[in-house]
């Protein structure tokens, strides 16, 4: 007969073997980063998550074409994410409207309603995150821009990025831009793969100074038409 002892350690060796066999549940930040899908014809459907915001984008970076662009804030439970739209270029009439899309991680990223995407970074950066911008150098004084429906955002995962022009209450779309992006030494450099104001921009590069100080993104440099700009983005709150 086993000793009093030897039954508690028996029972504990139980109580460890299900605690590690069960499956906890994902957290939303288990999300965060950027994942793609390629079709066979090379289009490219690209999932940006960070702070909470999600961003999905369809373009073809050799044929320089942007397809659409939808998203907005999210939440996660039970393998549903759950998506407020804030922009959406399919179909304006869906801004305002929740959207919920089965998630699943696995070994190579996810599944996006059935759809396998690659992971292509972990959302880890200084500058990863969702950004609004909050002032604009204009005759030499910074100007606030106060938060509103109409607003400029930039999503960053650990290498890619997206900026979208939008009007949460028209679901008005005035613009986007994306790809991958490098910061280093202070010097925040963009790789353009699509644009949807000017497709001849794709395959250029910007480059810009920045530093990011108590959450705040000073950036100045040139713009895509070669105008200078000094910008501040601070971090957008969901």
């Amino acid at each position: 007969m086993r000793s009093r002892f030897q039954r508690v350690l028996a029972l504990s060796f139980v109580l460890l073997s299900l605690s590690f066999s069960g499956t906890a549940p994902v957290q939303p930040q288990e999300l965060y980063g950027s994942y793609q899908s390629r079709g066979a014809d090379g289009t490219v459907l690209s999932i940006l998550m960070t702070d909470d915001y999600f961003s999905l984008t369809s373009y073809h970076p050799e044929q320089r074409k942007f397809n659409y662009t939808w998203g907005g804030p999210f939440t996660f439970t039970e393998g549903n994410l759950r998506i407020l739209v804030e922009f959406d270029t399919f179909q304006k009439e869906a801004v305002g409207n929740e959207v919920t899309a089965s998630v699943q991680l696995v070994k190579e990223g996810l599944e996006f309603n059935g759809t396998a995407f690659k992971r292509i970074d972990d959302g880890k950066g200084d500058l990863a995150g969702c950004w609004r911008i909050t002032g604009r150098m204009q005759n030499g004084s910074m100007v606030p821009i106060p938060k509103r429906a109409r607003k400029t955002l930039k999503l960053l995962s650990g290498s890619r990025f997206q900026w979208m022009a939008i009007n949460t209450e028209t679901g008005e779309f005035s613009g986007t831009g994306g790809g991958r992006y490098t910061f280093k030494d202070g010097k925040y450099t963009e790789y353009i793969e699509f644009f949807s104001r000017d497709s001849s921009r794709v395959g250029a590069s910007l480059s810009f100074d920045g530093r990011v100080e108590n959450g705040v993104w000073n950036h100045s440099g040139k713009s895509s038409k070669g105008d200078p700009i000094a910008e501040v983005w601070s971090r957008e709150k969901q």
